[in-house]
């Protein structure tokens, strides 16, 4: 492979085609992570996979039957720590031992307690040169959602608002259509393509009857979640059309009207989950049962209301504000209604993440850093 330069240049061309193909099934591989896999001998790749979807053949399992005969001394690029468990597959280590592999990758450990490092104790110890943490940072952004839910019993959270540049989501009469710029709303649903649940409070069902699906070729429906402490969306709403291949959630507390509950669960391809709490829904409650039923990531799209007091919680962990260059003053409502901070110390700091201004509106996306 001559010289340590051209050699290092050559793993991560390989492990960055790894993440590249880990990618390509985001938001359908939950409550597992995304994993891409490349199998390389003599410079020439000869097998590549990635994790599909739960419950299907792991990436190195597709990689080997591609690559075949050709596994043995060859390398593994493989996103994440090859799995040492019977879980719905077999153990992914012992595929590899047994094809031959000569060397393995790995951009990163598994955080899973029944994985971490297992694999790879399992793989050196047959034999096989393992090197850990190539291209680690990436890997980790890649499965925000996997390790967040693994580390913490709750999903990743991004919260996305498109405003215009004087800071408003809709005018004081409420008109919102639209905000941002076409090439910004495709944008919108390549997200809800790319997460398990997207997210709204009631006003937002009330006041822009969003109908909360995914629009673009191939796509997927994310699943539908409703924060309605009073259960006050009309039966009537486009988010309980039963046309969408994804269910829809409704989070509710003990003060729900029970003919409204009644009728809600009567319809088709609706779940209400009713929380003991007299009055709000309990969300550090609401988000961890999303991650009991194995969806890791959450796209918060509204109201101000609902994402102030997610906030307030400490359950945010990203936000993405996309700005139209477009000004209309007055006192519509703001992306944050609900966060009511005094004093200017107390701001919620963030750091940014990437800006994009190349569809004519601005998209700025940052990292929440809440003060310890």
């Amino acid at each position: 492979m001559g010289n340590g330069g051209d050699y290092m240049e050559l793993d991560n061309h390989y492990m960055s085609r790894a993440l590249e193909l880990a990618a390509l099934a985001m938001g359908r591989t939950s409550p597992n992570p995304l994993v891409g896999c490349v199998i390389v001998k003599d410079g020439v790749i000869v097998g590549e996979g990635y994790h599909q979807k739960a419950g299907t053949p792991h990436a190195e399992v597709h990689a080997l039957q591609a690559a075949g005969e050709h596994a043995r001394g060859a390398t593994a690029y493989v996103t994440l720590e090859p799995c040492s468990h019977f879980g719905k597959t077999p153990p992914c280590a012992d595929a590899l031992i047994k094809a031959g592999i000569q060397r393995v990758v790995v951009a990163m450990v598994d955080p899973n307690p029944l994985v971490s490092g297992q694999g790879i104790t399992r793989l050196r110890a047959a034999g096989i040169q393992v090197d850990v943490g190539l291209k680690e940072k990436e890997a980790r952004t890649l499965n925000k959602g996997f390790l967040k839910a693994m580390q913490t019993g709750l999903p990743f959270v991004l919260y996305k608002s498109a405003l215009t540049l004087d800071g408003k989501i809709a005018t004081e009469s409420g008109d919102s259509k639209w905000v941002s710029n076409e090439a910004s709303r495709a944008y919108v649903h390549r997200l809800r393509d790319h997460f398990d649940v997207i997210m709204v409070g009631s006003e937002t069902v009330r006041q822009d009857n969003p109908a909360l699906n995914c629009r673009i070729d191939e796509g997927r429906d994310p699943v539908r979640l409703l924060v309605d402490g009073a259960l006050q969306i009309p039966l009537q709403a486009a988010v309980l059309a039963s046309s969408c291949t994804a269910p829809c959630l409704i989070a509710t507390t003990a003060s729900a009207p029970l003919d409204k509950l009644k009728a809600l669960r009567a319809l088709e391809n609706v779940e209400v989950w009713q929380y003991d709490s007299p009055r709000y829904v309990p969300l550090k409650d609401l988000l961890g049962d999303l991650v009991k039923r194995g969806w890791n990531s959450v796209l918060l799209e509204g109201g101000g209301g609902l994402a102030g007091s997610l906030l307030r919680a400490q359950l945010i962990d990203e936000v993405e504000f996309i700005y139209a260059p477009k000004l209309i003053g007055g006192k519509g409502p703001s992306p944050l209604s609900g966060l009511e901070l005094p004093l200017m110390a107390q701001a919620i700091p963030l750091e940014f993440l990437e800006i994009d201004g190349g569809t004519g509106d601005l998209r700025v996306r940052a990292k929440v850093n809440y003060a310890d």
